[in-house]
């Protein structure tokens, strides 16, 4: 392809009018229109403010062709965004298992501090695992802060319909246990039993409920994360960041970790202090809706 081709067709990837990009080059219309006829060709300073604008090299830029990097993800980027969305709903799906194993165990008459051990193991492994996406992605994120957009809009239109049937199948899950819960609360009152085996049977409920979450909710963060995948100009936006965005992403990192460390707190005197490990681990829902609320506060300025 010729620069005159190239240029057209990056123009048109950025849907953008050759005005706007004469306004953003300093020329005049007339200029850039004579570019795309192949009429003239711009000074070299400005063939290096457009490969810095569109992200390519000056030899694809005038000798190459710059569809290539449309078509194909050069970069990696949807392995290792696939990559990351996986085990990061891995990693939830794992702390709620944790729950749900614990809740099981102690109605099978294990001990709570034994129980909750099982628990932390499970977390200790989730959190390990989700530190460790977190660095590579981070690592990825800086290597790669911008990348043209090369999901044609089949491909877009596609995931979408996935992401809604994710929604529901994840709502349905947590609605599904919801119900077994009511009919099996509803059994519990009709049935003659003793306290003891009540509360078993009433904590047994709670744990099959929790085994619903755990498998309901990494399929809901799956199914978000698949979604903003596909939403290039928002990766790009992230990965050059204002200097104010850059000062409140920071203040978000500081606020969750600390609404987090004060969340184990709580959960560690909470439970050696009433000895009711059963109980206690709602803390870190609690921490982790707080968490999101303060993300949400803290973005109010992001467009």
């Amino acid at each position: 392809m010729s620069f005159a081709e190239n240029l057209l067709f990056l123009r048109k990837q950025k849907d953008i009018t050759q005005e706007q990009l004469a306004e953003q080059l300093e020329v005049s219309r007339q200029s850039v229109s004579k570019w795309e006829s192949g009429q003239s060709y711009p000074e070299m300073e400005k063939l290096l403010q457009i490969c810095s604008m569109f992200h390519c090299s000056m030899d694809t830029l005038m000798q190459g062709d710059v569809r290539k990097n449309f078509s194909e993800d050069i970069y990696g980027y949807d392995r290792q965004k696939n990559q990351f969305s996986k085990w990061i709903s891995a990693g939830v799906g794992l702390i709620l298992l944790g729950i749900s194993v614990m809740m099981f165990l102690t109605s099978a008459g294990m001990n709570e501090e034994y129980a909750a051990v099982v628990f932390f193991t499970l977390l200790i492994v989730a959190v390990m695992v989700m530190v460790v996406m977190g660095l590579q992605m981070e690592q990825f994120s800086k290597k790669h802060p911008v990348i043209e957009d090369f999901y044609t809009e089949e491909e877009k239109d596609q995931a979408y319909r996935k992401f809604t049937v994710r929604i529901a199948v994840g709502v349905g899950l947590i609605l599904v246990g919801l119900l077994v819960q009511l009919a099996g609360g509803v059994a519990l009152e009709e049935a003659v039993l003793s306290p003891e085996a009540a509360e078993q049977r009433e904590t047994v409920l709670d744990a099959v409920f929790m085994l619903m979450i755990s498998v309901a909710v990494p399929i809901l963060t799956y199914a978000g994360m698949q979604k903003e995948k596909y939403d290039i100009e928002k990766y790009n936006k992230e990965g050059n960041p204002s200097p104010e965005r850059k000062k409140r992403n920071a203040l978000k990192r500081k606020v969750c970790g600390c609404i987090m460390l004060l969340a184990t707190c709580v959960y560690l005197f909470w439970s050696f202090t009433t000895n009711n490990w059963g109980v206690t681990w709602v803390v870190y829902p609690i921490a982790g809706i707080l968490c999101g609320v303060a993300a949400l506060v803290l973005s109010g300025g992001d467009k």
